[in-house]
């Protein structure tokens, strides 16, 4: 497959760069990376769906390299939906486009799915369930729930990063140690050599750095996002409305892949939840024929 190409678009407040895999028209498949990630972390995933008809485009997200800091210093998550949507509009949309996300990605994908008037027609979630997921439903047997309750302390245990993050000082000091740290217990076997390359070109500066930590402070922080993100802000918490892909490695050490019976109950009809096998958090890295396939195979039986 040919290299990438690169896709330049002005947001109000952030300068946007994407790389774009495929031909220059027909339906896009809008793939959001995470942390600590990049958009090359869609490198390996890109043939499959480039084979299958789209136009694979992954922008970085805002305040990795190359795109800039943005001005009105929002990291939430409704900023990083309207930062997908600002993409996809500059770049010919289809009534057929898909979005895929994994990690800080997925969270906003599940956001775009949760819009009542999302310009998508699918999704595709990968290693963090929807948050509604994660949360005790009235209505269901207090055994399920007590099920769900008992994961909730482990999953905090492995989750300690997120703590770490908010602490003044330490955090902007840590890049160096604890970026590979995530990775190996992560993604357990994988060579990240490559990944920790891009990750370090996107977020190795200490501006870039702190702007990576954005998006945790602000989440767990709860600010109030800037008006312009505070109607998408509010779905990324709501339960998908299209049909979703839910894919999560059976290896992960960031989430555990136990949520996943949790996922099949939140989701609406024509959606799947798939356990890939052999693959840890990055398992569109490491699996990615398998991933491929699974998600090909979705496209294809959700547009029949």
């Amino acid at each position: 497959m040919t290299e990438p190409r690169w896709i330049d678009v002005s947001a109000p407040a952030v300068q946007l760069r994407a790389l774009t895999w495929g031909p220059t028209d027909g339906p896009i498949a809008l793939c959001l990376h995470g942390f600590p990630d990049t958009a090359y972390g869609f490198r390996k995933l890109a043939p499959h769906l480039v084979s299958a008809g789209y136009r694979v485009i992954a922008p970085f997200m805002r305040g990795y390299v190359p795109s800039s800091i943005p001005a009105d210093g929002s990291y939430h998550i409704g900023a990083v939906m309207d930062d997908a949507l600002q993409v996809r509009a500059a770049c010919d949309p289809t009534e057929a486009d898909i979005v895929i996300g994994h990690d800080w990605g997925a969270i906003a994908a599940t956001g775009l799915a949760a819009m009542p008037d999302s310009p998508f027609v699918k999704a595709v979630v990968m290693s963090v369930p929807p948050s509604a997921a994660l949360r005790p439903r009235a209505g269901k047997p207090p055994a399920n729930r007590g099920r769900l309750l008992k994961l909730l302390p482990r999953q905090v245990l492995r989750s300690w990063y997120i703590t770490y993050f908010q602490l003044p000082i330490l955090p902007e000091r840590s890049p160096s140690w604890i970026v590979p740290l995530l990775w190996r217990r992560w993604s357990p076997g994988y060579n990240a050599a490559k990944d920790l390359r891009h990750v370090d070109a996107a977020i190795g500066s200490p501006d870039r750095w702190r702007a990576a930590l954005g998006t945790y402070r602000a989440t767990i922080r709860n600010t109030r996002p800037p008006a312009r993100y505070a109607d998408l802000h509010r779905y990324w918490l709501e339960v998908p409305q299209l049909p979703t892909l839910y894919l999560h490695g059976t290896d992960d050490g960031c989430m555990t892949p136990e949520f996943a019976p949790w996922v099949a109950e939140v989701l609406p009809p024509g959606s799947e939840v798939a356990l890939v096998e052999h693959a840890g958090h990055f398992l569109q890295l490491e699996q990615p024929d398998t991933v491929g396939e699974l998600i090909v195979d979705f496209l294809s039986a959700t547009s029949s």
